[in-house]
Order: structure tokens, then sequence, then C-alpha cells
């Protein structure tokens, strides 16, 4: 039978429609399915591996959540992440492998000395690196347009913890005296000056610097020194493990002073490693919340720890992990199909009082500032108990963008 020229051409459009939808349908399932690639820089040995473990823990945990939440706009994220052991050479290894081998454009990176190590190549690849490094000499997008991180930075720290010395004095017949204490290392020299010069501005005296390494075992000698100059307070720019130690040996040596510590020298496992000297002497400066606090996203932190965990307790350091990646989820969320490390950019600067359930105060950046906040909590241990002191901050001065 002969088919008539007019059915010939509805057949023939038939098969075109089909086939058009067809490749839509495949493209659109290989787009639904396409993995977004995030390289990670975790420090799980060598001398930050103290808090670097649990902040590993954190970002790896919230990409499994978002995965087994449906993903990114349909798309899962695949993590690629290496040990690099707080090892400047390593990093930049695993850097060049990422962005030049792998192919990828958004990186969860961790120190300050390989944070600062790749700024140049970071800006010129023009791939996004959000970092545990808080250093404030990445929060200016003039010279780091691809730098992020997602807790308060520690110059604005430094400052916050200077001004509660001030605001809590109680003797009028003299200012208050401190001394900073700190590694000999890009993570604990950054703040010092902003400290100097706020300590300087509210009335502050302090005295000389004393270096204590993060591998510390012993800190008698340098503390002697703070003890002859008998201060009301010390800044400790250290992790837990050098923080406990120094808290330890002042016990020792009955250095009758106040600690106060940047943020990654304080966490729920500080008492009992510096011990029951810590009592009434330990304070932090803590950009969210303390593990299990009552905010409710939490809620999300604990069901996934839960899920994914074996181990029934984390730290501070667990959360920051997740709003790290968290931070860098809502701006690929917001970049839409422009997945490149420009457009991820660019959907961060949009970021506006982002909040995720008070886990932190709530995170802005723009083409200006990348800073996320100004604002902190203040932890004390009292009684064997950690005890929030104060929610304090102080405004957005755009003089202090990258000091």
């Amino acid at each position: 039978m002969e088919i008539p020229k007019k059915g010939i051409l509805w057949i023939i459009l038939a098969i075109i429609v089909l086939a058009a939808a067809g490749t839509y349908l495949y493209l659109f399932h290989f787009k639904q399915n396409e993995v977004i690639k995030i390289g990670g820089l975790f420090a799980l040995t060598g001398p930050t591996s103290d808090v670097g473990v649990d902040y590993s823990m954190g970002v790896k945990d919230g990409v499994r959540w978002i995965n087994d939440h449906g993903g990114i706009n349909g798309k899962k994220i695949e993590l690629i992440s290496n040990d690099y052991a707080y090892d400047i050479s390593k990093a930049k290894s695993l850097y060049q492998k990422y962005s030049k081998e792998d192919k990828i454009e958004l990186i969860q990176g961790w120190g300050t000395g390989d944070t600062e190590a790749l700024m140049v190549d970071v800006n010129n690849d023009g791939v996004v690196y959000m970092s545990a490094s808080y250093s404030a000499s990445i929060t200016d997008p003039f010279y780091t347009p691809y730098n992020f991180f997602a807790g308060t930075d520690y110059s604005t720290s430094i400052r916050l913890a200077i001004k509660y010395i001030k605001e809590s004095h109680s003797d009028s017949s003299r200012p208050p005296k401190m001394v900073f204490i700190y590694p000999d290392h890009p993570y604990g020299k950054v703040p010092i000056p902003a400290g100097k010069t706020m300590a300087a501005v509210l009335g502050i005296k302090y005295g000389q610097d004393q270096l204590v390494s993060l591998g510390a075992k012993d800190a008698t000698t340098q503390l002697r020194k703070v003890k002859e100059y008998g201060p009301d307070w010390v800044w400790l720019g250290g992790t837990i493990n050098s923080c406990a130690v120094i808290v330890r040996d002042a016990g020792k040596i009955g250095l009758d002073t106040r600690f106060i510590m940047n943020t990654w020298g304080f966490d729920e496992t500080f008492l009992r490693k510096a011990g029951n000297y810590a009592n009434g002497r330990a304070y932090g400066v803590v950009p969210c919340a303390l593990w299990g606090d009552n905010v409710p996203g939490m809620k999300n932190i604990m069901e996934a720890h839960g899920k994914y965990r074996s181990a029934k307790s984390h730290t501070v350091h667990y959360v920051k992990g997740w709003l790290s990646i968290m931070t860098m989820a809502e701006g690929i969320k917001k970049a839409g199909d422009d997945l490149t490390g420009p457009g991820v950019k660019d959907a961060l600067e949009t970021l506006k009082d982002f909040n995720m359930g008070n886990l932190s105060a709530p995170i802005t950046y723009t083409k200006k500032d990348h800073r996320p906040n100004t604002k902190l909590k203040i932890y004390k241990i009292e009684a064997n108990e950690y005890q929030l002191v104060t929610e304090i901050g102080m405004p957005r001065d755009s003089r202090f963008i990258g000091q």
C-alpha cells in the first residue's frame, strides 16, 4: 500500500520530534547526574591535626548530607580530598594536581601558611578557595578575589578579645596588662599587629611576646618571663595541644592569670588536655556554636554525625567544617549552571545575611569585602563546664578589610 506524501511528511516530522525529545531527555538526564567536583586539602596528620581531623569530618559529612538530600540543583558533589600534613610543599603539589590535572575550580583548603602560599595561583587560575584559615590578609577581594572562609577573621577576633578584656577589667586604679603568646608561624603571627594596635587604642599595656611552637611539650621557660611581667590576661594564638600545654605549665609555676585563645586553641577537649588549672582561667573566641549547642542548625549536624560516624562526640571544629562546605554549597546553588570558579565567586559575593540556623553570625560577602561577619562568641571554662560568656561584635569598618 502506498503511503500518501502528506503521511510521509507527518512520519518524518514525528521522527524528528521524537529524536529531539530523546536528545533533550538524554542531555537533561546527563546534566542532572553530572557531578560537582570539589578538592579538599586537609590536615589529618602533622602539627594541626589536633583540630584538622574534626574539621575534615565536618566537611566530608556535609558533602554526604547534601548528596543524600538531592545534591545541589540536582547535581551530586564529588569530594576529592587528601591529607597534606600541614606541609606547604605538599599543599602546592596537590593544588597543581587538582587545578591542572583534575580541572577542579572549587577547593576546600586548610591552613594560613599554605593558603597564603597559594594566593597568587588561586587568583590567577580563578579557583574558589574556601579555607579554614581565617586570616584577614585574604579578606580584600581587590587582592584576593577568589579566597573565602566562613569564620570570623583572626584580626577581628583578637580585636574583640581585647575589647572584652578592657570591658571586663574591674580595677579602676590601673589599666589592664596582657602578653601575647603564639607560634612563630603565619597562623600565629597574622593577628598580632591588629591586637597590639587595639590594645594601644584602648589603653591596655602589654609585655614581651613569647613564642611557643605548635608542637611544644613544655612552655615553662616562656611562662616564667610572663610571670615576671604579671599580666591580667594572656592571648594564646596556637592550636589545642600547644594552648593546653601552656595553661597546664602555668599551673606548674603558679602563674595566676586568665588566658583567652584564638578559635583553633579552644574546644570541648581543652579541659581534659589542660587540666583543672583551666577552670576559671581559660576563655576562647569562637566564631560558631559549640558542639551540641541548642541552636536550630545543630539538628542537621547531629543527625548527620549520628548517621555517618560511629563515635558519638566531636568538637566545634566539626561545626566549622560543616559551615564551610554549606557556605560553598550556597554559592554553588546560586551560581546555577555556571559552576566555574568565576561563576561561583560571583554568586558567593551575593550572599547577604546567610543564616544556617544560628550556627554562626549571618554570613555576607560583597565584591569589596570578603569578611563573613564581624561577630563571635566568647566561652569560658568554669566548674568543669563550658559557659557562654557573651556574644560580641563590632561594626564592619572598611579600614580593617585585609588588616
